[in-house]
């Protein structure tokens, strides 16, 4: 059966069940292909994180061509989008995968037929930022959860907080910084911290706290393996890695820098 053609007899199955029901056609082969399409890009761009396989995008875009126009809206409407989304979420937890719980399915549609050899099925993974609420200057803070500080709590009392290893920093040519949260002890944990480790913005704006990675890494290494710089949010590990954008924290997470540990809380 040609894929339109097929896309005309699934519309109509949706629109004319009782409910929407889909059981009709969703043993039906190009069902299946939507289906497997969707489970094998998602595998296919996650990576392991203590031996369990973890997919850290919280949205996944479906895209289908060869879809006539009097089906598309059947297709792009909730009904379809939740359909996938609950078929994605149940194959990656019979695979035993780590996903998000926000994990989002989004359904768009092409009239443009496949070309020879081009799949009729498109599949994107992206990471949609959470609607933060704004955080009160003074209500959120960063509290040391493993290792040994100079204090055990810092309000976000000002517009950058620092955080490394020893109080004052000092290069070659002078005086660098002095962290905030300073980690001074000796100890496994603590020697796993940079001197210059990371600092945090608070962006009036948007109400916004910002994690940057402030780590000094030597010329030409692979900095990718050597991040030392991870926030633990819902159970995954997410890498902030050197850049000028700033991570946006949220309430829980764990900023792990190298073995400490530093929560945000608001």
């Amino acid at each position: 059966m040609p894929i339109a053609d097929w896309f005309e007899k699934l519309g109509r199955t949706i629109f004319e069940a009782p409910f929407g029901a889909i059981d009709g056609a969703k043993n039906a082969p190009e069902m299946a292909e939507i289906r497997l399409a969707l489970l094998d890009a998602v595998k296919a761009q996650s990576h392991m994180v203590a031996g369990r396989s973890v997919y850290p995008y919280n949205q996944v875009r479906l895209r289908l061509t060869g879809v006539p126009e009097s089906g598309a809206a059947i297709f792009q409407g909730q009904f379809f989008a939740q359909f996938c989304e609950e078929e994605l979420k149940n194959g990656l937890a019979r695979a035993k995968y780590r996903f998000p719980e926000d994990l989002h399915v989004e359904v768009e549609t092409s009239t443009a037929l496949p070309g020879p050899g081009e799949p009729w099925v498109w599949v994107e993974s992206a990471m949609r930022e959470k609607v933060a609420e704004p955080v009160a200057e003074r209500g959120a803070k960063l509290i040391v959860a493993v290792g040994a500080a100079n204090v055990a709590e810092v309000l976000m009392g000002k517009a950058r907080l620092n955080i490394g290893r020893g109080e004052d920093v000092y290069r070659t040519d002078g005086p660098s910084r002095r962290n905030d949260i300073a980690f001074l002890e000796e100890g496994d944990v603590n020697r796993t911290v940079s001197r210059e480790h990371a600092h945090v913005l608070f962006a009036k704006q948007s109400g916004e706290c910002l994690l940057f990675n402030d780590r000094v890494y030597t010329p030409g290494a692979k900095t990718n393996g050597n991040c030392g710089l991870w926030v633990i949010r819902d159970g995954l590990s997410l890498e902030v890695h050197r850049g000028s954008k700033g991570f946006p924290l949220m309430p829980g997470d764990d900023i792990h820098l190298g073995r400490a540990v530093i929560r945000f809380v608001s």
